[in-house]
């Protein structure tokens, strides 16, 4: 075995790997690139940005997720079920011998990182993947280590990455040819059979919701970013609702798009990067993201372009709707380097409503703040997992997270609950989907409305605006709001025929009954006083 680039002290026979070509550590995002070109894993834009293609999988494959059961106490915090599904030890194990096997005179491409911006709870990660450009994404998406080349650098958790292997199902205990296994006790993940390199990216964020909630900190889907006033507002939704196109906003400094933590002294990172949605990419309305997407260094993933001049054509969904970009965070101007700040004043929770029932704004009590959030109702967009259609699918995935979500729902909403009480923190619940009618009658609402809704709150222009409740969901809602046509703010009033809305608000209302009733048994009563209602 033959090693290129900055070596760690601690080697690959650590993890059982023996009779490997070539190993390239720490391969700065240059030399990756070059080593993909080489390799024809890759193409370049005509910015001179990656162009990557995932294959079969343009989207996360969550039936093939599972987390190894011990049958332990630890295995007693775990929330197994369809998200969690149990994998005996024995099949891990079987897999890990066959993918150390499967990498025997082949090269690795190995990253040694860090997961987390908060000193006191960072991870140190080691990446390492079959292909030159899974390890560039890993090295945009996650933070660098000072002690990567050094005898101090050992890792705590090792995700190993091979799209070309795949597991034998009637003997791997797999579902399919592809798998993703969690192992919390060996502290490792494997991933094969999958080219999508968002596999990478939610495997470390589960690893991280597993550790922190551990520590009484609260690890969150959402983005984050500060205003010029020292303010912090945080942004939980399901991929596509919003999460990245909001916080990236050019008055307020972007400390991060998806995942974050909670702890004593206010908010930080997980990542050192973005992978953001680029489906009808538009320069005027994002042109953060859209500098960003022209950065060199960054990756586009399944994008549709010229092959002759190879323009991006970011309208085109010739291969997916989930089209994506991965970028350091460096590349999003005045971002907050130190990935961390204070306690959040002001929480929205992004929901993309594919009814079209639900307001554009409204605010939410405390209680109500925790219904939504175990709730987590929102619509999943076309091709962020496999198997989803053209269609948006109302769904409720609750902690607006729950495919990245090793404990029991509860014990992320106890930690959100005391932390929004201690703090006095405002919670608002933004539809960014239809109005008008559901979707294929009704229209998308306007991001210039849901920004300026979204400013008028980080304003404070709502503050002295008189509140509304409607009588199907319980919402509270403003009666006017800055740069915001008054009639979309009653999404009744938005609908030809009001008998119409109120079958499809019924409809939707049964729905969150039924989904909440998984929970009222260990629930506190005073949540469903403020649940919707149906008359």
């Amino acid at each position: 075995m033959q090693s290129f680039g900055n070596r760690s002290g601690y080697g690959l026979e650590n993890h059982g790997f023996y009779n490997n070509r070539n190993t390239y550590w720490n391969y700065s995002p240059a030399k990756l690139i070059e080593e993909g070109l080489r390799r024809n894993e890759v193409l370049l834009s005509a910015s001179g940005v990656v162009i990557a293609s995932t294959g079969t999988h343009t989207g996360r494959s969550p039936n093939d997720r599972f987390v190894v059961n011990y049958d332990n106490e630890n295995s007693e915090d775990i929330w197994w079920g369809p998200v969690n599904q149990p994998i005996d030890p024995h099949y891990f194990d079987q897999l890990l011998q066959k993918l150390l096997a499967f990498f025997q005179n082949r090269d690795l491409f190995v990253q040694d990182l860090v997961a987390g911006t908060h000193p006191d709870y960072q991870l140190p990660i080691r990446i390492i993947t079959e292909k030159a450009w899974h390890n560039l994404f890993a090295r945009n998406l996650f933070l660098h280590s000072p002690h990567s080349n050094s005898t101090d650098y050992i890792p705590e958790f090792t995700v190993i990455h091979s799209e070309s292997f795949q597991a034998f199902p009637p003997t791997d205990g797999t579902r399919t040819g592809t798998f993703i296994l969690l192992d919390f006790e060996k502290r490792m993940v494997l991933i094969g059979g999958t080219g999508y390199a968002g596999e990478i990216k939610k495997s470390v964020f589960a690893i991280m919701n597993y550790l922190l909630p551990r520590q009484n900190i609260l690890s969150m889907h959402s983005s984050a970013n500060l205003g010029m006033k020292g303010d912090v507002a945080l942004f939980f939704g399901l991929s596509g609702t919003g999460k990245t196109t909001l916080s990236s906003a050019p008055q307020r400094r972007l400390i991060g798009d998806d995942e974050h933590g909670w702890c004593e002294d206010g908010v930080f990172n997980i990542e050192g990067g973005c992978y953001a949605k680029t489906i009808r990419l538009n320069q005027k309305l994002e042109p953060l993201i859209w500098e960003a997407t022209h950065h060199f260094g960054s990756i586009l993933e399944n994008v549709d372009f010229d092959t002759e001049t190879h323009i991006v054509n970011f309208d085109s969904d010739k291969w997916t709707e989930n089209t994506r970009a991965a970028y350091p965070l460096s590349f999003i101007p005045d971002h907050v380097q130190e990935g961390r700040a204070g306690h959040p004043d002001h929480i929205f929770f992004l929901t993309a409503d594919a009814f079209g029932v639900m307001p554009p704004i409204a605010k939410l009590t405390h209680q109500q703040a925790l219904y939504y959030f175990l709730s987590g109702y929102t619509s999943k967009v076309a091709g962020t997992e496999t198997d989803l259609g053209k269609e948006p699918q109302a769904t409720f995935s609750t902690c607006f997270g729950a495919p990245f979500l090793p404990l029991h729902p509860y014990r992320y909403a106890e930690l959100l609950g005391e932390n929004i009480t201690r703090h006095k923190v405002t919670v608002w619940l933004i539809n960014t989907g239809w109005t008008g009618g559901p979707y294929g009658k009704g229209s998308r609402i306007s991001l210039p409305y849901t920004r300026a809704m979204i400013n008028a709150v980080l304003d404070h222009k709502l503050d002295d605006v008189s509140l509304w409740q409607d009588d199907y969901f319980r919402l509270f809602i403003p009666e006017h709001c800055p740069g915001v046509p008054t009639e979309i703010l009653n999404p009744k009033k938005t609908w030809e025929d009001p008998d119409a809305y109120h079958r499809s608000a019924q409809s939707l209302i049964t729905r969150f009954e039924e989904n909440f009733s998984q929970y009222t048994s260990t629930m506190p009563p005073t949540l469903l006083q403020t649940s919707p209602q149906n008359s």
